[in-house]
């Protein structure tokens, strides 16, 4: 099935990918681990001694520190130089963004400022919008905020109801509305603002200084998490808009945003994978020190399962976040490559990969929301005092599954898309699916007995897809084109295809790790994969069932169950044996080393 064209986004579930095709942390070169070292120095010194004080609302503080930030460069990563940035690919600036998300609520505010504050004049700012305003969100000298959302639509952010009316002199567009939950509102300079244009079907985007007349702000949200970062509601009444601020097109705004929430949904990814390390440290460390009937807590194996658990959604959040996102640079080199315009280039190819972007936001955000939970459970009765760094942790992770559209939603993103490809033709779906279909009327292939590991775990995901591709295929053919309104099956699909795109990137990084570590070394990473393939293999059984008895009856209901039995057959793992090992390795290092 593999060959040497690159894959689309998506197509990750018709073919099969080559471990040496994708990038994998391990393969961070000096400058990408000097800047993240970078980001960690200032994490730990700058940041994590004042997030106490952060949380009661100190906006003085939380503005020093972002210009602390931008005057270290820290703001300017995926900037060009010309505009005073650094200029680096998109894995650096996922990196970077991973070591911030180290940083509680400062995390938001930087991840705020440096991507959807900033990334929407970079990607579709005139050259004059460029010039006037990248070098000084690039600097810290602005800090920049999003506002898309309103009171009455959430997560239907087209149906707003802020417009903006040209005056009559033409020079102006005058708005009027109310915008909420602004992260950085508070303290931002400069907002990315969406507004309907008279009649609009469809939103525009708009730059809008904090200094604009008629532009006001409410007080600051008192938050159950993330309490150090600032949100308000914001409000226009007659806020003049000068008509060169008009960001791209009219009637753009709609595409902007969802193009600039792609992209938030993927960083959200690199932001839990440093958050989920920081925590395991956090963990571990007080298991290491916590007595219980004369020994450490560590020694114990209820202890031990969580660790290692945690260990094991954390390496396949990181394994599949810096897969697409590789794959996400190299469409927009591509791109660039093709004579495209790398600012469009790069929003055409985070939008090649939105079904990737919203599988990392939902997996990472729900992998640290399990870590946060067990690193509670871990510390008792302190993981539940505001002294412990835990307790903050799990306030500070739940919002994740909200942010960036919440995780029923993207689930919806990621099948909706995919099946809006397979039905323009840039996804061949129905070949596979029938060949599927096809294969279940006939007598069962068992595979070789003299597969090799990695041929034997690449089955594995071969029958994964065989089984969405069955489920998806019989439930489509169903419903047809009201297949959307039977949002408990897509909901299945989803997490099928997130559970097997997690798996898969999770078995390419160790696939690849056999290239560079010897077998001793790489054993405590099979260890990692051997439990993640078994335990996945089980949770895609136990979910297709679900969907398999929501929609089929009789001789199809049998066949597509035998079908389900079939496709996640896996071979039995000594869970508790391997869980002790990975969890030794932690408990040894003291911290997060995979």
């Amino acid at each position: 099935m593999s060959d040497k064209k690159a894959l689309k986004g998506g197509e990750f579930l018709i073919r099969e990918t080559n471990a040496a095709d994708i990038f994998i942390p391990e393969e961070f070169n000096e400058e990408q681990q000097m800047m993240a070292q970078t980001c960690k120095d200032f994490t730990e010194t700058q940041v994590l001694p004042n997030v106490e004080q952060l949380e009661h609302h100190d906006n003085e503080l939380l503005t020093k520190l972002l210009k602390d930030a931008g005057e270290l460069g820290l703001l300017g990563i995926s900037i060009p130089e010309e505009y005073e940035g650094f200029g680096q690919n998109f894995v650096t600036s996922m990196l970077t963004v991973e070591e911030m998300g180290k940083g509680f609520s400062y995390a938001v505010a930087y991840s705020a400022h440096t991507g959807i504050g900033t990334l929407p004049i970079l990607y579709f700012g005139t050259e004059e919008q460029k010039k006037k305003y990248l070098p000084k969100l690039a600097t810290g000298e602005y800090i920049g905020a999003y506002a898309l959302t309103e009171p009455d639509a959430g997560s239907d952010p087209n149906n707003g109801k802020t417009k903006a009316t040209l005056s009559e002199d033409g020079k102006y567009y005058v708005l009027n509305g109310s915008k909420m939950w602004i992260t950085n509102g508070g303290i931002a300079d400069l907002f990315i603002v969406y507004a309907k244009i008279e009649d609009d079907k469809n939103l525009s985007a708009f730059i809008v200084e904090r200094d604009t007349p008629g532009f006001t702000f409410g007080a600051e949200e008192d938050k159950m998490g993330i309490r150090g970062s600032s949100t308000i509601q914001i409000f226009f009444d007659n806020a003049k808009v000068p008509v060169e601020n008009l960001l791209g097109e009219r009637n753009e705004g709609f595409k902007i945003a969802l193009y600039i929430l792609n992209l938030g949904r993927i960083k959200l990814a690199a932001a839990t994978t440093g958050a989920a390390k920081a925590t395991i440290d956090a963990s571990v460390q007080y298991a290491n020190e916590r007595k219980q009937f004369g020994m450490a807590i560590a020694n114990f194996g209820a202890i031990k399962t969580k660790l290692a658990e945690m260990v094991i959604r954390t390496f396949a959040t990181e394994s599949l976040t810096y897969r697409a996102s590789q794959n996400i640079d190299d469409a927009i080199n591509q791109l660039v490559a093709d004579g495209m315009d790398k600012g469009r280039a790069s929003i055409e190819g985070i939008r090649q990969f939105a079904i990737e972007a919203s599988i990392a936001k939902v997996f990472g955000s729900e992998a640290l929301d399990f870590v946060v939970d067990e690193g509670v459970q871990i510390h008792g009765g302190m993981g539940y005092s505001a002294e412990t760094v835990v307790e903050r942790a799990y306030r500070d992770s739940r919002i994740n599954r909200i942010f960036e559209g919440t995780n029923e939603i993207n689930r919806m993103v990621a099948v909706g898309e995919l099946l809006k490809r397979g039905m323009k033709g840039e996804i061949d779906l129905l070949t596979p699916a029938k060949e599927v279909a096809k294969e279940l009327m006939g007598i069962p292939d068992f595979g070789s007995t003299t597969m090799d590991y990695f041929e034997n775990k690449h089955k594995y995901i071969v029958n994964f897809k065989k089984a969405i591709l069955m489920v998806a295929g019989a439930a489509l053919q169903k419903y047809m084109d009201k297949f959307q309104n039977e949002q408990e099956i897509m909901l299945n699909v989803a997490d099928m295809l997130m559970y097997t795109y997690a798996a898969e990137s999770t078995l390419l990084r160790v696939e690849k790790l056999a290239s560079k570590y010897d077998e001793k070394k790489l054993a405590i990473y099979k260890d990692i994969l051997d439990v993640f393939l078994y335990d996945t293999a089980y949770r895609i059984n136990k979910i297709g069932l679900d969907a398999v008895n929501s929609f089929a009856e009789g001789d199809e209901q049998a066949g597509m169950l035998m079908g389900m039995k079939r496709f996640t057959k896996v071979n039995p793992v000594n869970v508790k044996e391997a869980r002790r090992r990975i969890a030794d390795q932690l408990i040894e290092a003291n911290q997060y080393n995979f």
